[in-house]
């Protein structure tokens, strides 16, 4: 099939590219300034903005099938503010749809997330809930993914824990966890979850459904921090940081020019990211065989 990927050179297109590639696809990766070093050969680039329709319906001329995945990391504020979430994924996802449904493109795999709701807490999971109402009001056969984080190379969920350090505790031995680390997670490694996303690109069975996904494991914010740094053999002595103070700073600290985190964050922090029922059994995949995040940490040079 031709399969365009909107997207295609971040951090989980790259992957779903090369992935695709390897089943015999024609796949062209698209963004808004793509670059050819991380993808595999033969894979077709294109230039296109979701915030701006008229960049996309060339690409999109004689596509089977569209993937996107272009989103905002929910783990730090906007360049632009919280607005940009609305504009990238909601607005961009309506552009999305039109682009496909203007050229005949049979389906779309929309790449959402863990908890997405238009009455959602933050602004991330309220733009992700209206992006999947655009989906699933469109005339497309739609895959919906909402995956927890995900992990592996080039993503940022790992460093994030350290950045996280960098910015509540910059040079002292210490980290304060907002709400001691409380906060769950579901972390998926990309060579998991990109099958299931090219078995949804193929297969029929998929259309109309939505899915939950996540890792083997759920683990808390602190854990991950201590598997962070154990993998680095560097240790770490990890203080409660109540919400609530957490709350202040970073709401006082968000309004700080160049600070990389504020209220939405914050709020984000207050809920876990995990799934009630993980849906990977839908594509074949038995929990036991997928890659925790301690194994790839261990993997890593």
């Amino acid at each position: 099939m031709e399969v365009l990927v909107v997207g295609g050179s971040g951090f989980i297109g790259t992957h779903l590219c090369d992935e695709l590639q390897s089943r015999g696809h024609s796949v062209t990766a698209m963004s808004r300034s793509p670059g050819s070093e991380n993808l595999p050969d033969g894979v077709e680039t294109a230039v296109g903005d979701v915030t701006d329709y008229e960049s996309l319906t060339e690409a999109f001329d004689g596509k089977d099938v569209v993937v996107n995945l272009v989103a905002l990391s929910p783990l730090f504020e906007p360049k632009g503010g919280n607005k940009m979430h609305d504009i990238v994924h909601w607005q961009g996802t309506e552009n999305v749809v039109k682009a496909a449904e203007t050229n005949d493109v049979s389906r779309l795999v929309q790449m959402s997330a863990l908890g997405a709701d238009p009455d959602g807490d933050t602004a991330y999971i309220r733009s992700k809930g209206h992006a999947e109402h655009a989906v699933e009001s469109s005339g497309l056969d739609w895959v919906i993914f909402r995956p927890s984080v995900v992990f592996g190379d080039g993503g940022e969920f790992v460093s994030f824990t350290k950045r996280l350090k960098g910015m509540f505790a910059p040079g002292v031995p210490l980290y304060p966890l907002p709400g001691n680390g409380k906060t769950r997670f579901q972390p998926i490694w990309v060579g998991d979850l990109v099958p299931m996303l090219a078995d949804a690109v193929e297969d029929d069975d998929h259309v109309g459904k939505t899915y939950t996904i996540g890792g083997p494991e759920k683990l808390d914010l602190r854990q991950i921090t201590e598997m962070v740094y154990d993998a680095e053999g560097k240790s770490i002595s990890i203080v409660p940081l109540p919400m609530a103070l957490a709350g202040v700073g970073l709401s006082v600290l968000g309004a700080v020019p160049g600070f990389p985190m504020g209220k939405d964050q914050y709020r984000s922090l207050k809920f876990d990211n995990t799934t009630d029922d993980n849906d990977v059994g839908a594509f074949g995949v038995e929990v036991d065989s997928m890659k925790t995040l301690g194994t790839y940490l261990s993997e890593r040079p």
